[in-house]
């Protein structure tokens, strides 16, 4: 069974409490992700290319009507420690967050990670004049 017909299959809610342990193939990179080496009985994205599907509305509904491609676009840190990825549906713009898995991609997780650091949203040989103009020194 794929995950496209999950929803019209169970009950609303059932993968909120029950693990869901079906093999798929991403849409995105292609490859084969087995439940297994996740880490939890809940495998919602790829481990390779960290691209998931618009399934739910609430986590473990299988309620979204859109079933676009979830782009990871960011990576945050839950006041627990644990890192979860956010994505970004391609269809509908909803914004999702989801745990990493123990055999997620850890080249791509940083890589995700250290976006802002690489992409600043000003140009970083202007920073000293602009903590200038904003009352700091601009020294180190």
């Amino acid at each position: 069974m794929n995950r496209e017909n999950k929803r019209e299959s169970f009950e609303k809610g059932y993968y909120r409490v029950h693990a869901c342990n079906e093999t798929f193939t991403c849409k995105l990179c292609g490859r084969l992700v087995v439940p297994a080496g996740a880490g939890s009985g809940h495998r919602n994205h790829c481990p390779n290319c960290l691209t998931s599907l618009h399934l739910d509305v609430e986590p473990g509904d299988r309620e979204a009507d859109c079933g676009g491609l979830m782009d990871p676009i960011s990576v945050w840190v839950r006041k627990d420690g644990e890192w979860a990825v956010i994505h970004r549906c391609r269809r509908c713009g909803t914004l999702s967050s989801n745990r990493i898995a123990a055999d997620d991609n850890p080249m791509k997780l940083m890589s995700l990670a250290m976006k802002p650091l690489a992409q600043p949203p000003f140009p970083l040989e202007r920073i000293e004049e602009m903590t200038r103009m904003m009352g700091g020194d601009g020294l180190v």
